[in-house]
């Protein structure tokens, strides 16, 4: 049996995993990232923390065939470099050759949104399939795009699914262009439609269920009211909903995966979200083999799925 140490490098956290051959995550150890810090400081615990993970698994170092690590940026397939991680200020950051002063260890690198969707292709809802679309949405859209099994990454510096352009000169993007995809399907454009659907219908459950304060608004509240039959929620539903398809119909014509796997938080939403975004991609996308529909399944991996999948980059990305 082969071993691999998968990393997720997160703002706040870093989460460690020992995965088997077989997909199977054996133990997970987490630190936290503390990213005011020296770069080399930051990626000196992270070699400890592989290390400690090994062990807590009851293997020796030599046991870890490779160490796997999925970053939250953008990283260069062909220099292996992080070019820009915002969420940690750090850029131009030669990570392997920094990493490996700390453990002598073939190292891999790739973003964390690549590494999410490469597990659900191999050990989640998209095994069986070679072609697949992952989305996850919560503040932002990310995405991975997996096609014969593997990451692809465009020109070298990945995809960004969530910054295609769904409305011409529509709502402003974190990334400065306008009508991305992100703008309206993240949880900030679901917030803001269900704040002006409320503002339309001050005498909804919707707006009752808030304390009439917007600043109470969650996406638990939101679903609450659906599963109320709250008129006004209907409406969010199926102006968001119909965001979602837009996207994602648009990343099927141009693509053509056979799968869609949608993750995040507003994936436990399940089939009351699935259902009418399937719906709504129906209506829109291009031409389907044999009339079917890509299945749009809800990711199976949750927070496991980035350690997973940066677990599998020497093998599949």
């Amino acid at each position: 049996m082969k071993y691999y140490i998968g990393m997720d490098l997160g703002g706040t956290d870093i989460k460690v995993s020992v995965i088997s051959e077989d997909y199977k995550l054996m133990v997970k150890h987490v630190i936290p990232t503390s990213s005011h810090r020296p770069v080399e400081e930051i990626i000196a615990d992270m070699a400890d923390a592989g290390r400690k993970a090994a062990r807590k698994a009851g293997l020796e170092e030599s046991d870890i065939s490779y160490v796997g690590v999925g970053v939250p940026g953008t990283v260069d397939s062909k220099t292996n470099e992080i070019v820009f991680a915002n969420n940690l200020n750090w850029r131009n950051v030669d990570f392997i050759s920094i990493f490996q002063r700390f453990w002598d260890i073939p190292v891999y690198l790739g973003n964390d949104a690549d590494a999410a969707a490469l597990a659900e292709v191999y050990a989640g809802a998209a095994r069986g399939y070679d072609n697949a679309i992952v989305l996850t949405i919560g503040t932002g859209i990310g995405g991975g795009l997996i096609f014969d099994r593997k990451i692809f990454t465009g020109g070298g510096l990945g995809t960004e699914p969530g910054h295609i352009i769904i409305v011409k000169d529509g709502e402003h993007c974190t990334c400065g262009s306008r009508g991305c995809f992100e703008a309206y399907a993240s949880l900030p454009g679901l917030f803001r439609e269900t704040i002006s659907v409320m503002k339309e219908h001050p005498d909804s459950l919707l707006y009752a269920l808030c304390g009439r304060d917007f600043k109470n608004l969650s996406g638990r509240i939101i679903f609450d009211a659906l599963k109320r039959d709250d008129p006004a929620a209907k409406i969010v539903l199926e102006r968001y909903s119909d965001y979602i398809g837009t996207g994602i119909a648009s990343l099927c014509n141009a693509l053509r995966p056979q799968a869609v796997i949608i993750g995040g938080g507003i994936s436990n939403a399940g089939d009351l979200l699935l259902d009418p975004i399937r719906k709504s991609v129906e209506s829109l996308v291009f031409f389907t083999d044999n009339g079917k529909l890509p299945p749009i399944l809800k990711a199976e991996l949750g927070n496991d799925a980035g350690m997973i999948g940066a677990a599998l980059f020497g093998m599949a990305g």
